[in-house]
């Protein structure tokens, strides 16, 4: 009785926070200083101050602005241009043509962005225009781009995957090396349902691209060299241990400038304006690890996750019934919270739980991941809904509809995950991640 109470002072204090617009980091601290005024004896404030400062001032963590800022300069280039005309001779050739080029081109700024938001302005700024005057139908466009969006949060630099790593104290170069077989797989089931599509819906299927002779198609892949060479390089000096994660990301900062440069779009003012947004989006994930740090602390002090835990243990549950159960949890959640506050507000109580049932903490990172992208396009508040309505204001129940097959292969790669792990854990214990 006196866990159930506790927890529910915790979610009845959070969703009092929440419901009244209080940001989500702050409503995090509230809440922590809530269980830690009534529940302990230890001075709230000196706790607070210190978790805050040690929170913030983690090594892990400067890898996240370094890369939120490698996207933020890409995403005012003139990259989302360049990178259509480079994969269009390539795709046309396939079943269902031009629209893999959502999937592909998401797959490929997925590796420079590590946001999802980010992967659908960038990519739906270069692809909705182009296929909606080649005639293909509307709900194609717009469930494929939603559904490969959520790539950003897979594909490294993954900003979720290096909260987590964070928020557990894990690796992040193992996490980023775990995300990458999964990403790609999850990317090639989005191309097979296009095919799919392609094969049952040939009178949607627009009419052929001109026929292009292979000199032409390796001329206009001119235009994805750069940025396929700055991914190679910032990933492959993870993998091959020449660089921690941190230092990879300053790699990537220095090429996407070079690369910007390049492209002549680095003006004083898109400089700028990158710096600025990286700074907002990394202070607000910082204020959430800061109230999420404070919360697990307060929450450890009062024996809930230990509690908690040892609750699901007595259960006897199998590892495979408490993944379901989470799943469902996370779906569930992520329809009022974005990804990163799903995964900070919820670590300190699952953290102790997946230990206890034996679950590999980097196997758990990218099905949490997976998880959290399909709550991305699911009603009420899934993120990337609101973002693909601002782009072609079409009614939101209209783009979840688009959006429902993605959702379901999302699923797929969730039994996939379960049944074949191993794509999750190869990498990490088979390559020489740098230790940062």
């Amino acid at each position: 009785m006196e866990n159930l109470a506790l927890t529910g002072i915790f979610l009845f204090t959070l969703f009092l926070l929440l419901g009244t617009g209080v940001w989500v980091g702050l409503a995090l601290l509230g809440v922590a200083f809530v269980g830690m005024e009534l529940f302990t004896n230890r001075p709230v404030g000196d706790a607070m101050i210190t978790t805050i400062w040690t929170s913030s001032s983690s090594w892990s963590l400067t890898a996240l602005p370094l890369f939120i800022w490698m996207g933020e300069i890409l995403y005012r280039t003139r990259l989302s241009e360049d990178m259509f005309r480079g994969l269009a001779p390539w795709m046309a050739p396939l079943p269902g043509r031009l629209l893999h080029t959502n999937i592909v081109a998401c797959t490929i700024f997925a590796a420079v962005s590590g946001s999802s938001a980010a992967t659908l302005m960038t990519v739906g700024k270069m692809s909705i225009p182009e296929l909606r005057k080649r005639g293909y139908p509307e709900r194609m466009i717009i469930g494929t781009l939603a559904g490969a969006a959520t790539l950003g949060l897979m594909i490294p630099p993954s900003l979720t995957l290096i909260v987590y790593g964070v928020t557990i104290n894990e690796s992040i170069s193992k996490l980023f090396m775990a995300g990458i077989l999964p990403g790609l797989v999850l990317a090639l089931l989005f191309m097979g349902y296009i095919v799919f599509w392609s094969f049952t819906r040939r009178d949607e299927v627009p009419p052929p691209e001109p026929k292009t002779t292979l000199a032409v198609k390796i001329k206009e892949s001119r235009f994805l060299i750069p940025v396929i060479l700055l991914v190679s390089f910032v990933i492959g000096s993870m993998y091959l241990g020449w660089a921690t994660a941190t230092e990879a990301a300053s790699f990537g900062v220095i090429g996407s400038l070079v690369l910007a440069a390049g492209q002549r779009s680095l003006t004083k003012d898109a400089f700028f304006a990158s710096l600025m947004g990286a700074t907002r989006t990394s202070c607000m994930i910082a204020l959430i690890l800061s109230g999420a740090a404070f919360l697990s602390l307060s929450m450890g002090f009062t024996g809930l996750p230990r509690n908690l835990a040892n609750w699901i243990d007595s259960l006897q549950l199998s590892p495979i019934v408490l993944i379901m159960a989470l799943m469902v949890f996370y779906i569930v959640i992520g329809c009022f919270l974005d990804g990163i506050s799903s995964v900070v507000l919820t670590m300190a109580v699952v953290e102790p739980m997946i230990r206890q049932a034996g679950i590999d903490v980097i196997w758990f990172g990218i099905f949490i991941v997976v998880v959290v992208e399909m709550a991305q396009i699911t009603p009420p508040i899934g993120f990337n809904l609101f973002v693909m309505q601002g782009i072609t204001r079409h009614q939101m129940n209209y783009i979840a509809r688009a959006a429902l097959p993605m959702f379901v292969l999302m699923m797929v790669m969730v039994g996939i995950l379960v049944v074949f792990p191993e794509l999750a854990t190869y990498l990490p214990e088979n390559m020489a991640p740098g230790p940062g």
